[in-house]
């Protein structure tokens, strides 16, 4: 047997195996590798399931302290509608615009456990003073409509006292204006007679006179009974009117001025009288000094600027 022959069979068997063994060898080594990838990836799984849920975490908070911050903005604005002050309420919406500013400044895989906990606490605890808040906010709205209501019930109350005093003082008014119509008062019996240059008095029915012969013109009346007028000292005037208008007035015979219907009117004689309701008799008469005129004169008499009757006297 040729020697050769043997040794390169050997030959190949050794080279198998170590072909053999070294794939064993890379089998080995991917089956390593493989694993320790398979555990990096569960691994990255693991963390981003981790990170995603404290970012969750994170979004929830900040989103609750923006409704906190929501709800304490409402307050405040409530609280000024009521009129009130809002001091702390403010500083409470600063501390929470704070906060959110913190949480929007975290990642979310920086946002630890002890951090979600701390605001957590932060964020009960405002929500507590938040439904205090509201509840006291109710109670004032409560109290203001009750307020509101007896106000205007008192305003209701007050205009309908307003509106009787009105109607007794517009009542008493009026009956003070019926009171003085009435207390007015009125002369009777007016007659005119003429005193002639030799103080002889002739009257006439038809109370024509002869002007040549007239030196005084002599006026008698009664004062009409008025239970109503008071008893007192009354200023009775005498006007005797010419026939273009004018009144007869000469300070030296007793004339003078007064008011009539508020504008200021020249009278001929004036007489103060105490009046008693006796239906008492008065009489004016009045010298002009100088020749009459002819055509018919108006006497007209008058208390308190209230005319109380009058009649003409014609003179030829």
């Amino acid at each position: 047997m040729d020697p050769n022959e043997t040794t390169e069979p050997r030959s190949n068997n050794s080279r198998v195996l170590l072909w053999v063994a070294l794939v064993l060898v890379l089998l080995g080594i991917n089956g390593v590798l493989f694993y320790l990838n398979q555990q990096k990836g569960q691994k990255n799984e693991e963390l981003t399931t981790e990170v995603k849920a404290k970012d969750t975490k994170l979004q929830d908070q900040i989103k609750q302290y923006e409704s906190l911050k929501a709800d304490f903005e409402r307050q405040s604005q409530e609280l000024q509608a009521l009129g009130l002050s809002n001091d702390s309420l403010e500083a409470k919406i600063a501390s929470v615009n704070a906060d959110l500013l913190k949480l929007r400044s975290f990642r979310a895989g920086s946002f630890s456990i002890a951090q979600q906990s701390l605001f957590k606490r932060r964020a009960q605890n405002l929500e507590s003073q938040l439904r205090k808040r509201d509840e006291d906010i109710a109670q004032l709205k409560k109290d203001n409509e009750t307020l509101y209501t007896e106000t205007t019930t008192l305003k209701q109350k007050q205009n309908k006292l307003t509106d009787t005093i009105s109607t007794i003082v517009r009542s008493n008014q009026e009956l003070s204006e019926k009171v003085g119509v009435a207390s007015r008062l009125q002369s009777e019996n007016i007659k005119v007679a003429i005193i002639t240059s030799k103080n002889k008095e002739k009257d006439d029915d038809k109370s024509e006179f002869k002007a040549k012969r007239v030196e005084k013109v002599k006026v008698t009346f009664n004062l009409a009974r008025n239970d109503v007028s008071p008893k007192e000292t009354k200023a009775i005037y005498m006007r005797i009117l010419e026939p273009d208008g004018a009144a007869l007035y000469n300070l030296s015979t007793g004339g003078g001025t007064f008011t009539v219907d508020g504008q200021e009117a020249f009278y001929t004689q004036k007489q103060d009288v105490v009046y008693d309701n006796s239906k008492q008799k008065l009489d004016f008469v009045y010298a002009k000094g100088a020749e009459y005129k002819k055509g018919q004169h108006t006497v007209e008499l008058y208390e308190s600027g209230q005319l109380m009757g009058k009649t003409t006297f014609t003179l030829k």
